[in-house]
């Protein structure tokens, strides 16, 4: 009977915290509002009493799930392994999770939320760490509703809860949620500071990575960097909820790198800006919001985040893509790889570009220096799911990378072509040799010159990994000689007060238009 009343409290509140179609459209795809946000909250004040009995109940009968970071920080998230699609658009065979964190200091605070999908644990861990306390702070460092579902419940739950959030994070929750917080909003910008008792929280801009409103918060006792989905990971937590508690290089890397440079990819120049803040803290734990939570060995991370950022290849390696229809190209492929291993090159990785994901094709991208295409000439052009690859390639801004190209034609063949004026439009491409061209099906003189592209492919890597020598000995030179290397002259900067774009320059151009959120010169600050 109990547990019967539990659910009737909960279905009334929910529908009197919760209004507004754009909430409904979150929380289940209906159309239609619960109720207009002015009723509501007359509603609200009427059902005081309604609401103090529920503060405290279970959302679902069952127990909390807690981890313990620190002593007072602990973990409140959940993992989720029935989801095929994250964001409906990568696989997810592994499951994720959702991170949310709470610090209990004099004041207690609770870090994000989690997605829809497990709200009901999500709130019987917060109950079992808060123990009869309140929530005194929720602090929106991402607005990404797989982050963010569960704000509404958690503003009715808790009503004298302040939300700390930047300016722009405030504007995207209330496009999500039709109430008004702005009497329990704290506005937050960089470098704010919150003192919660022997606690100091300090709030970081982090704009485009990868959201314009994104911001994450360091606490100074623990070292803690919790950091909104950078340094975050595909794949539930089963039970294990440390990096060094799981094979993390043999069985989490791959899921790492597909998760940033498929999410994030794009934005290398804002993750940059954000690696540089770090450099100057303290950090001794990163906490995501996705996947495990990192206390030890932060630089191995660190230096993966630095070369996807930076889009400086991961490994000296080589990746094969190809698109056939009927084997002629597919074999080509195979010929390539078979003449590479022949040079003794062992990192060498084949991909059938119309099964393999592009999701792992964009990861496979960023960890390869050298990148080999093989395609059919399909409608006089690309092969389909070929140029989809390289367009999508383009879209996550990958740089500096060094290709070859194979095209095959039953009588005309035109792909290598089409591949070029793509790869083009990308920073720093090189070739390592000319494009091979066959018709039909590989012969004699197509593997003559298969045999001469495999040379130089070999001969290209071989470049790469003396220059990375060199530049290792001229790396030590300059920290042995006396004094360091002159500091870059001062550069005038320029920020959106909106999303935190800088622009780079002594004016800014009166019609200038942040490339971020769209916004003019008016609404920039001379740093």
């Amino acid at each position: 009977m109990a547990m019967e009343m539990d659910r009737r409290e909960f279905l009334k509140t929910a529908a009197i915290g919760t209004v507004g179609a754009a909430v409904m459209g979150l929380f289940g795809g209906t159309e239609t509002a619960l109720a207009d946000e002015k009723d509501a909250a007359a509603d609200a004040k009427a059902g005081d009493a309604e609401n103090a009995e529920f503060k405290g109940k279970k959302k679902f009968a069952g127990i909390g799930h807690v981890r313990e970071i620190t002593d007072d920080i602990f973990y409140v998230g959940a993992s989720e392994r029935r989801t095929q699609l994250f964001e409906n658009v990568y696989p997810i065979p592994r499951g994720v999770s959702y991170n949310s964190y709470i610090l209990l200091d004099e004041k207690t605070v609770l870090f994000d939320t989690v997605d829809r999908s497990v709200t009901g644990q999500f709130f019987e861990n917060v109950l079992a760490v808060l123990d009869g306390r309140s929530l005194d702070y929720l602090v929106v460092d991402h607005m990404e509703p797989d982050h963010s579902s569960a704000i509404s419940e958690v503003l009715v739950r808790y009503p004298d809860a302040k939300v700390v959030l930047t300016q722009a994070a405030a504007a995207i929750l209330n496009q999500f949620f039709d109430c008004d917080i702005s009497d329990r909003a704290i506005i937050v910008t960089e470098g704010d500071t919150l003192k919660t008792g022997k606690h100091t929280l300090t709030f970081v801009l982090a704009p485009m990575v990868h959201w314009p409103e994104v911001m994450m918060s360091y606490d100074d006792v623990s070292g803690a960097l919790f950091s909104a989905d950078a340094f975050g990971s595909f794949g539930a937590l089963n039970g294990n909820m440390f990096a060094d508690e799981v094979p993390f290089e043999t069985e989490w890397l791959s899921d790492a790198r597909r998760y940033y440079t498929n999410i994030v990819g794009k934005y290398g120049k804002n993750v940059q800006d954000v690696l540089k803040k770090a450099a100057g803290v303290d950090i001794k734990i990163l906490c995501p919001t996705h996947g495990p939570v990192w206390r030890k060995d932060l630089g191995w991370i660190l230096d993966k985040y630095d070369k996807w950022s930076s889009y400086t290849p991961e490994e000296t390696a080589v990746m094969i893509v190809y698109g056939s229809v009927y084997g002629g190209t597919e074999s080509a492929a195979n010929m390539t790889a078979a003449l590479l291993s022949q040079r003794g090159i062992a990192n060498v990785s084949v991909y059938d570009v119309s099964k393999t994901h592009v999701s792992e094709l964009i990861a496979e991208a960023f960890r390869c220096s050298h990148i080999i295409l093989a395609s059919i000439t399909y409608n006089m052009g690309i092969f389909t799911p070929m140029k989809n690859f390289l367009l999508d390639l383009e879209a996550h801004n990958l740089q500096g990378r060094t290709y070859a190209l194979i095209e095959n034609g039953s009588w005309s063949p035109a792909a290598a072509k089409g591949m070029q004026e793509i790869l083009d439009r990308m920073e720093g491409t090189s070739y390592a040799a000319k494009p091979v061209s066959f018709l039909s099906s590989p012969n004699s003189g197509t593997e003559k010159d298969l045999s001469a592209l495999a040379d130089a492919v070999e001969a290209s890597l071989k470049e790469r990994d003396a220059g990375k020598e060199k530049d290792s000995d001229s790396e030590d030179k300059e920290d042995s000689a006396n004094g360091s290397p002159a500091a870059d002259s001062e550069k005038t900067v320029w920020r959106c007060t909106v999303c935190g774009f800088e622009y780079e320059g002594e004016e800014l151009p009166e019609d200038y238009v942040c490339p971020i959120c769209g916004v003019g010169p008016d609404k920039f600050e001379k740093l």
